[in-house]
């Protein structure tokens, strides 16, 4: 069998290995005794017209509209649906022929890793970040070039990045807001990337394609634009999924967009087209997809988000905790109160709270919170916070 498979398969992310231990541990101490921070599931209801539509489309639809196969690339009016919005709402060109329907973010990010890479091309991402990136660069033959953030911020190292686009360099991987410090790209920040990357495709002549990992840029509680990556560089995707801001994980729908404006546009889609198929991501939830055209533009009541990002790290930042303010998405990255943060997460682990240590993000010495959870467990957990926190004075 494949041996790197099987490794993976034996090690489960951090993050996923966690969410197994914090179900065990409200097994035994019950449900409401355990604080679990550990993964970004969504803890609010979908708005009401996902559900008005989803059985409008069942009571109405024939089985051959909303249960068989729609084309491999997805139905054409979802794809000029979602294309029109993108273009009307960011500001930007984008057209429905080069959309494909996903299997969500995760399925968008394969695929196009897998259309755009060859052995021994190069992909940059922006420390700390989404762990599975690597694996699903890894699983291409390709090297994942880590770029440091500047310590404050958490914004990218300039300089560091600069240095580190070398002529492997295929792709940069961007994610805002970001998975796990909840800071966002804004306009100047994306306008520095694409300047940076532009004058390296000019000194190495060949494309280098800027992928936007966007499952959260709906989640936004200040007052911040939104800066769409297809206004500002040509060699431009877009990978969505509706599961943070719609509240449907498990439904696993999204896609990816392709700046029309890209070098070899239509080579592009047909790359991805053919990933699609090597992957066996033959065709996106039918039933979700006709599903999309009604709920563009729609969320699910994200203030309850900014509510809990408010308590908790007014609370945390009281109790003496240091952490990066988030702008955005839903968590929160706390400086661990030792260098060693797997140890760290052990230790709050005593006092039934399940953190994420960052080591897996690229990053040292923090913990990631995720806080799409209900407001209750926030205002329970603050006292084992304490606790952890007073352990660490002692």
């Amino acid at each position: 069998m494949n041996q790197r498979n099987l490794e993976h398969g034996k090690k489960p992310s951090k993050i996923r290995e966690l969410f197994e231990i914090a179900k065990k541990r409200k097994e035994k101490y019950g449900i409401d005794n355990v604080y679990d921070f550990s993964i970004g599931n969504p803890s609010i209801p979908a708005p009401e017209i996902v559900y008005e539509t989803l059985r409008d489309l069942i009571d109405k639809s024939s089985n051959e509209e909303v249960h068989f196969y729609t084309s491999n690339p997805g139905d054409l009016s979802v794809r000029n649906a979602i294309a029109e919005y993108l273009s009307k709402t960011y500001h930007t060109e984008l057209k429905g022929d080069y959309i494909f329907m996903t299997c969500a973010a995760a399925a968008a990010l394969s695929i196009s890793f897998n259309a755009l890479l060859e052995k021994g091309d190069e992909v940059i991402v922006f420390a700390p970040f989404f762990p599975e990136y690597s694996i699903l660069i890894e699983h291409t033959d390709a090297k994942t070039v880590i770029v440091k953030p500047d310590s404050k911020t958490f914004l990218p190292d300039f300089d560091d990045f600069k240095n580190k686009i070398s002529p492997k360099t295929r792709i940069v991987v961007i994610n805002s807001p970001s998975n796990p410090t909840g800071v966002v790209y804004k306009e100047d920040t994306l306008i520095k990337i694409s300047e940076i990357l532009k004058e390296k495709e000019k000194e190495f002549n060949h494309p280098i394609y800027l992928i936007a990992d966007d499952p959260y840029r709906e989640l936004i509680y200040d007052d911040i634009d939104f800066p769409i990556v297809t206004r500002y560089y040509d060699n431009s995707l877009i990978c969505y999924s509706f599961s943070k801001s719609v509240s449907l994980p498990g439904a696993r729908i999204g896609y990816i967009a392709i700046n029309p404006k890209a070098k070899d546009v239509e080579d592009i889609f047909f790359a991805i087209c053919g990933a699609s198929r090597a992957l066996g991501y033959v065709c996106a939830p039918s039933l979700y997809q006709f599903m999309i055209p009604h709920i563009l533009g729609k969320t699910s009541d994200l203030s309850i988000y900014k509510k809990n990002r408010d308590l908790l790290y007014s609370e945390l930042k009281n109790i003496g905790y240091e952490m990066i303010y988030p702008d955005g998405a839903f968590y929160i990255f706390m400086k661990a109160l030792e260098d060693d943060a797997e140890k760290f997460a052990l230790n709050a682990l005593d006092y039934n709270l399940v953190i994420v240590p960052s080591d897996s993000f690229g990053y040292k010495g923090y913990v990631r919170i995720a806080y799409c959870v209900k407001e209750e467990i926030i205002n329970n957990s603050i006292p084992s916070f304490k606790k952890l926190y007073e352990r660490y004075q002692k």
